[in-house]
């Protein structure tokens, strides 16, 4: 038998349901919660009360405007309150950023790393713990933060959160949430997560897949991973290796990937190819993609030749998971967005080629958050244990 649920475990979850839709749909008068939540008024009124006692909501009255009669409430996050900090690792760069409650930087800092050196775990962990301290002072000196959620660039075990491989970081086994939870105060969490699911996380929150049940996010950076989701539901796989679309083989004789095989997609339409494909040769930073994307918008030659590089070896991928997945959407997001800016129509059209049967456009967008995607992600992971107890910031 099924036990009855107990008052106190009813209001916990009903705050849990207020915090989270203001913090995935923004402000709202207490009548839209009352619509949007199916429960009462005096509930909602009490349930607004407990989480600004707590000092994560505040009410506003609207000032000025047309409408006479007494204005309604809007109910807001509160702006001194909890934050969470996104982290976006990535072979040339951290990023790191103090994130309100509704999805607002406070305050952002990157960190470059040295392409021609090593990128161990504790260089890295070293330099996240400076840039934690670094935008909490400027962000909301006077707030705790809720949590640090991770991205990072390979494959996160989902039950023990360990980094199982991130071959262009060169890492392997890297338990990497342990060894920054000892650098973070002792009540803040640490979770970590794939950067492409993690993209996705946070373009179906607020982003270009709001409302979208069935989507991928491509992300294209120094490798190329995918974010999947199913029905309403991220698809992470036995352990967290689902949607390593970078490694899928195209061609067995084609040139040496980092992860120790042949002629691998992230070969083709990674950052180095595209570099390379424009005749580049240094390293990809962020500057030097930055640089080509800038030429390409320009009309220059080579730049434009590049993308059409990877027009085909792309425009195969994203026809493999229509055909696996049948998404409706698919982001193109990091240096694919760059891509598709400049080459949209040729992708689109190679893609519809490819497919078995696409009678409709392929559902290609760019992300609405930008180079943000991943990192706001890793902020949804740092709002998790907030979002499910809102109780818990009296903790903090």
């Amino acid at each position: 038998m099924t036990p009855v649920a107990r008052p106190d475990a009813i209001r916990s979850h009903n705050l849990a349901l207020v915090l989270s839709l203001l913090h995935s749909d923004g402000e709202m008068t207490r009548a839209e919660l009352t619509r949007r939540l199916g429960i009462s008024r005096s509930t909602v009124r009490a349930l607004v009360g407990a989480l600004g006692e707590l000092g994560l909501v505040e009410e506003l009255v609207p000032v000025g405007g047309a409408r006479v009669g007494r204005p309604s409430h809007t109910v807001v996050p509160h702006h001194g309150g909890p934050f969470a900090f996104g982290v976006d690792v990535d072979p040339s760069e951290i990023v790191v950023a103090a994130v309100g409650i509704g999805g607002e930087i406070l305050a952002k800092s990157a960190v470059a790393l040295d392409l021609h050196r090593s990128v161990t775990p504790e260089h890295v962990v070293d330099r996240v713990a400076g840039a934690l301290q670094r935008v909490w002072r400027e962000g909301r000196p006077d707030a705790a933060p809720c949590g640090v959620g991770v991205s990072v660039p390979g494959t996160v075990d989902s039950r023990t959160g360990v980094i199982g491989d991130a071959p262009n970081l060169g890492w392997r086994d890297v338990d990497l949430g342990r060894m920054l939870a000892e650098r973070v105060p002792d009540s803040v969490p640490v979770r970590l997560g794939n950067d492409a699911d993690l993209a996705l996380l946070a373009e179906h929150r607020r982003g270009a897949l709001r409302g979208c049940s069935d989507a991928v996010f491509l992300m294209g950076r120094q490798g190329v991973g995918a974010g999947l989701m199913a029905s309403g539901q991220p698809l992470h796989g036995h352990d967290g290796h689902a949607g390593e679309i970078g490694h899928n083989p195209l061609d067995p004789a084609g040139p040496p990937c980092h992860c120790g095989n042949r002629g691998c997609l992230e070969v083709y339409v990674g950052e180095p190819a595209l570099l390379a494909l424009a005749g580049d040769g240094g390293p990809p930073t962020r500057d030097a993609i930055a640089r080509l994307f800038a030429r390409a918008r320009s009309g220059d030659k080579h730049a434009v030749d590049a993308m059409l590089g990877v027009v085909d070896p792309l425009a195969r991928a994203i026809a493999g998971l229509h055909n696996t997945l049948n998404p409706e959407r698919v982001v193109l997001g990091g240096s694919l967005a760059g891509v598709f800016e400049v080459v949209a129509e040729q992708l689109v059209d190679a893609v519809a080629g490819y497919c078995f049967d696409l009678r409709r456009e392929p559902g290609l967008v760019a992300p609405a958050l930008g180079e943000d995607s991943a990192l706001m992600g890793a902020a949804e992971l740092g709002f998790a244990a907030l979002l499910a107890d809102p109780l818990s910031s009296a903790k903090l």
